[in-house]
């Protein structure tokens, strides 16, 4: 990735920030060469474009109670104002970025940008590389996608089974449809037997008119009777089915265990408290940080020096420590202090600050451990209420059949009265000589009620087969969705392994490629590698990835052996580290919404290194700018944008 460097002019003006009173500069797209000595407000005017780009990092002025920057570029206008109320400062405004933690790690790239520094302390490079990533949200897209992923092959399931129905459907609508011809080729022989022997129709007009009522009486009530029968066996067949599923649903139930009163609530309190704890520990963290980049910014511009109590150091301590030499005065308590003892005792701060940032680590490891319990408990416990509703909803099915079934059989056994009643009537009204033309009617009559009593079932089944083949048409579309389901399941799964892998190829290939550029003696190659090891989260044990950086060497005569962090030179760690913040920068696209990329306190590093360090850089950030003492900026290119004044 570079960027091509186009634009406009951007512009920034800055009232009472670190060490300057009032100051207006402007930057050419590209390179921006901030040239002076120490105590010239080239970091306190870094720290002013940090402030209005959106980020705490910046200090109101020693003597000031309120500070002001703002920025122009493309157009548009963005401010902040910095306010001190006490031992902090309240920022306000329309700052570029909401959210700057990206930019805070790898764009803004001043002497203690933990990300810089991440060698030098030994930190935890993976999980500065994935502190912008949010894993609780992968992980809440991940229990949604599992859950739709549940529902679509329950789906399936259902349609695998009702593809199981289909041929015995399909066989009986075809015997059915048999059967029909053969009823209707039958009627149509009683029809043509009925017409040859019924000539006299006037004389039989009567008779036969009674004689059709009777038999269209009969025919109704034999197809109440039969439609009664159909029901009765249809609803005995689903009382059957209620009572398998009674009987599944029961068992179920007795193989779940139950969820302990009480111990959701437990785990929720103990939830609630280590939220709350991990905010306590991250402000007093974010404060840690903003009194150290306060007091470091004092020292360089010669300002004044706070000290505040956090935990175990406070105000005493610190003055203790802090005795007359080579001193500087005291904005809170008035005392003068040594410098190199204000140095020390910010190491210190620094060693607290990396302590609380531990201790950060293990509460989020506490907290997905009692996440995970807590969502296994409600899955567990939406099961057993989900059972209970079920087999409560089922028993009631069960009872409602038993009655539809009873009143269907005290039905049936009126009708069967009916119908005997009739058919008595009937054969009261034969006699001898009409007995064969009435036997005729009554069998075509009984046909026809036969007959309509088919084409009635077999539309009921055509129905049904039309319903299943809908149901499988769908199969194909229920599959693609579970395919997509599955392929964003695996991207969630893999997207914080390929973020990981990203960094580690990104820092590797520039690292190869800046190290051929700087020419450092003995010194092969530093890579960085992605293992995976067991650590401890809550009561168990996890397999985690890290990041281990190697250091390779070669021996005078050609030999390459392994060496240590530890033993790298000022510089090279110097360099290690920027380039270890330029692949996070690239990795998480921060030059997508940071048009700015901040570089100071290169001293470590030698200035034709330097040169060639801001050459490899300048491709990849729209403004690249670097403060440099004189001695290294003359180093550099004369086509480079030189401000050699910042007003104080």
């Amino acid at each position: 990735m570079s960027t091509e460097q186009t634009g406009q002019k951007a512009e920034i003006s800055v009232e009472n920030i670190g060490g300057i009173e009032r100051a207006t500069v402007a930057f050419e797209p590209g390179v921006t060469l901030l040239v002076g000595n120490n105590a010239t407000n080239r970091t306190s005017l870094l720290s002013s474009v940090m402030a209005v780009i959106g980020s705490d990092d910046a200090a109101v002025k020693g003597d000031a109670d309120e500070g002001y920057a703002e920025l122009t570029i493309n157009g548009e206008t963005y401010t902040r104002t910095l306010k001190r109320d006490g031992t902090t400062v309240v920022t306000s405004g329309e700052p570029y970025l909401e959210d700057t933690t990206v930019a805070d790690l790898f764009a803004f790239l001043l002497e203690n940008n933990e990300a810089r520094q991440a060698i030098a302390q030994n930190d935890d490079l993976r999980e500065i590389i994935m502190r912008p990533v949010d894993t609780d949200e992968i992980q809440n897209e991940l229990d949604q996608l599992k859950q739709q992923q549940d529902d679509l092959e329950q789906e399936l399931e259902e349609i695998d089974s009702l593809k199981g129905r289909l041929p015995s459907l399909e066989e009986k609508r075809s015997d059915l449809q048999e059967e029909i011809d053969e009823k209707r080729t039958e009627l149509e022989e009683l029809e043509a037997e009925l017409r040859e022997k019924d000539t006299d129709v006037q004389q039989r007009q009567q008779e036969k008119d009674e004689l059709e009522e009777k038999l269209n009486k009969l025919q109704q009530k034999r197809g109440e009777l039969e439609d009664v029968r159909y029901d009765i066996e249809t609803e005995q067949d689903s009382l059957s089915e209620l009572k398998s599923e009674y009987h599944d649903v029961e068992q179920e139930l007795s193989e779940l265990s139950d969820v302990p009163a009480g111990e959701l609530g437990d785990i929720e309190s103990e939830l609630d408290q280590l939220r709350t704890r991990k905010q306590e520990v991250k402000a007093k963290l974010s404060e840690l940080q903003s009194i150290i980049q306060f007091n470091e910014d004092m020292l360089e511009e010669d300002g004044v020096i706070s000290t505040v109590e956090l935990d175990g150091i406070n105000d005493d301590s610190l003055t203790d420590q802090l005795l007359p030499d080579k001193t500087i005065q005291c904005w809170t308590c008035g005392s003068t202090v040594e410098r190199e003892q204000i140095s020390a005792t910010i190491d210190q701060l620094q060693t607290v600050r990396q302590q609380k940032f531990q201790e950060v680590q293990d509460i989020e490891s506490d907290i997905e451990s009692f996440r995970e319990q807590k969502q296994e408990l409600e899955q567990q416990k939406r099961r057993r209420e989900k059972l209970d509703m079920r087999l409560q909803r089922v028993e009631q099915n069960i009872d409602e059949s038993k009655d539809r079934i009873t009143e269907l059989q005290q039905r049936r056994d009126r009708l069967t009265d009916a119908i005997e009643t009739i058919e008595d009537e009937i054969n009261e009204q034969e006699d001898e000589e009409r007995n064969e033309v009435l036997s005729l009617h009554k069998q075509a009559n009984q046909l026809e009620y036969n007959l309509g009593q088919l084409e009635n079932e077999r539309e009921r089944i055509e129905e049904e087969i039309a319903d299943i083949e809908q149901r499988i048409d769908d199969e194909d579309e229920i599959k693609a969705e579970i395919e997509e389901n599955k392929k964003e399941i695996a991207d969630l799964r893999t997207k914080i392994e390929r973020i990981e892998q990203d960094a580690v190829e990104e820092f590797n290939r520039h690292m190869d490629a800046i190290l051929d550029r700087l020419t450092y003696d003995n010194i092969d190659r530093i890579w960085l590698e992605q293992r995976e090891t067991e650590v401890r989260e809550g009561r168990r044990k996890v397999s985690k990835s890290v990041f281990e950086l190697h250091v390779v060497r070669n021996t005078p005569d050609g030999v390459a052996y392994e060496d240590t962090v530890d033993h790298l030179s000022e510089s090279e760690r110097e360099v290690t580290g920027l380039i270890f913040a330029l692949a996070g920068y690239l990795t998480h696209a921060v030059y997508e919404t940071v048009p700015f990329m901040l570089l100071d306190s290169l001293e470590a590093i030698d200035a034709e290194r330097i040169a060639r360090l801001i050459e490899y850089f300048q491709s990849y950030s729209q403004y690249l700018l670097v403060a440099l003492l004189p001695e290294d900026a003359n180093a550099l290119d004369d086509e480079y944008t030189r401000v050699t004044e910042i007003e104080g």
